[in-house]
């Protein structure tokens, strides 16, 4: 199976410049626990989740409402093609230690692969994304 098969196309952006605030209230207006961060030419610079907004903001005890995307997004953002399988995007998850892959074909951004999207239609991989996600003493990872 294909990534292009289980990829939501309805990827949600914001700007670098945004506040950490208005990112955090578009993830929950959306009901999406990431954004991806795209420049005004509309390539993708950084991804940025809730966990990024609770730990290096809230955490920290810094100001959402004047905090920008743009410090506390992820820069390095692995990306895959729509004709990646499945089984690779999980292979690629496992060893970076992520659960979203924007989906780019070419320069320009299509969809984005979860961890919940490969729940769905790859039960066999639920318990490999499981135990990734799950340190020893039995409780989940948060992010």
């Amino acid at each position: 199976m294909l990534v292009k098969e289980i990829m939501n196309t309805e990827v949600k952006t914001c700007s670098p410049g945004i506040t950490v605030q208005a990112a955090a209230k578009s993830m929950v207006k959306q009901k999406v626990g990431s954004l991806i961060v795209v420049n005004p030419n509309g390539q993708v610079v950084g991804i940025v989740t809730d966990g990024d907004c609770l730990r290096d903001i809230v955490a920290a005890g810094k100001d959402s409402k004047k905090a920008k995307v743009s410090e506390v997004m992820t820069k390095e953002v692995v990306m895959i093609s729509p004709e990646t399988t499945v089984q690779e995007a999980v292979d690629i998850m496992e060893e970076k230690g992520i659960k979203k892959l924007p989906v780019m074909q070419g320069n320009r951004l299509t969809g984005i692969v979860t961890v919940m999207d490969i729940f769905r239609v790859e039960p066999k991989l639920v318990e490999r994304l499981y135990t990734m996600f799950t340190p020893p003493s039995g409780k989940a990872l948060a992010g």
